[in-house]
């Protein structure tokens, strides 16, 4: 028997950038928990290969090949995870983009668009559609990625910096329109974690591992130790909790 704090059984849920580290570490441990999995990412040979795995461990799960900065993409992905499972109970936001890593007199307003558009416009158009689809099915609860840079300021990174700053927010405001219609959102904050995105900004896995050497976990995370908060915040277990941002940081920004 599971426990009420692993218990999805049913329980339709989609996940954006499913297709490697958090999101895809997510929607493994959401396919075990007994949910009904939607992945959603823009490389559909990467998200068969996690299909195949969910359906050998007994889950069901479908791939929709989604791109968060086009919104009608976003709109088919809901829609589509709805027409297949019946309904929509859950999602997970966690499509995103780093961009130029840079200081700001190095970068250009492209720079800031494109991440903007993904990072930002993505999430916004995600809660849109999975609020209005789980408005129909009597409720639900939503997570998004932000990470521990909206909280505070990271050097060469402020075009990501700021587009986590504005998904908090996006949460923290649709939390309080939502709640009382059935709807819970929150985020989870990152802190630098073993993915090909934070790899690519810390310039290779050795660096990555040598910036963290004198953080309190002296180490970087690993995508399975996001992935079971998320499967937290999307249970019964976590119905208290509403328009959070959740530090999972190993203490990085307590220091």
């Amino acid at each position: 028997m599971q426990s009420i704090l692993n218990d999805l059984s049913g329980k339709s849920i989609l996940v954006t950038g499913a297709s490697s580290g958090i999101g895809a570490a997510t929607a493994l441990v959401l396919g075990k928990a007994g949910a009904k999995v939607a992945l959603a990412a823009r490389r559909l040979d990467a998200l068969a290969g996690l299909v195949a795995q969910i359906h050998a461990a007994g889950g069901e799960a479908i791939a929709i090949r989604t791109d968060v900065a086009v919104e009608a993409d976003i709109q088919h992905a809901v829609a589509t995870t709805v027409a297949h499972f019946g309904r929509l109970d859950g999602a997970f936001n966690n499509a995103g983009v780093l961009g130029k890593v840079a200081p700001i007199h190095e970068l250009s307003s492209t720079d800031f668009a494109e991440v903007m558009q993904t990072n930002v416009y993505g999430v916004f158009w995600s809660l849109k559609y999975e609020m209005e689809a789980m408005l129909k099915s009597g409720g639900g609860s939503i997570v998004n990625t932000a990470s521990i840079v909206a909280q505070i300021g990271f050097a060469n990174f402020s075009v990501y910096t700021a587009s986590k700053h504005a998904v908090l927010g996006l949460t923290r405001s649709a939390a309080l329109e939502g709640f009382p219609l059935g709807i819970r959102v929150n985020a989870v904050n990152p802190g630098p974690i073993v993915t090909p995105m934070a790899e690519i900004g810390f310039g290779g896995l050795d660096n990555l591992e040598a910036t963290l050497k004198g953080s309190p976990a002296g180490r970087p995370g690993l995508p399975e130790e996001i992935a079971n908060p998320v499967l937290f915040l999307l249970s019964s277990a976590a119905s208290y909790i509403n328009g959070q941002g959740l530090a999972i940081d190993g203490g990085y920004t307590v220091q």
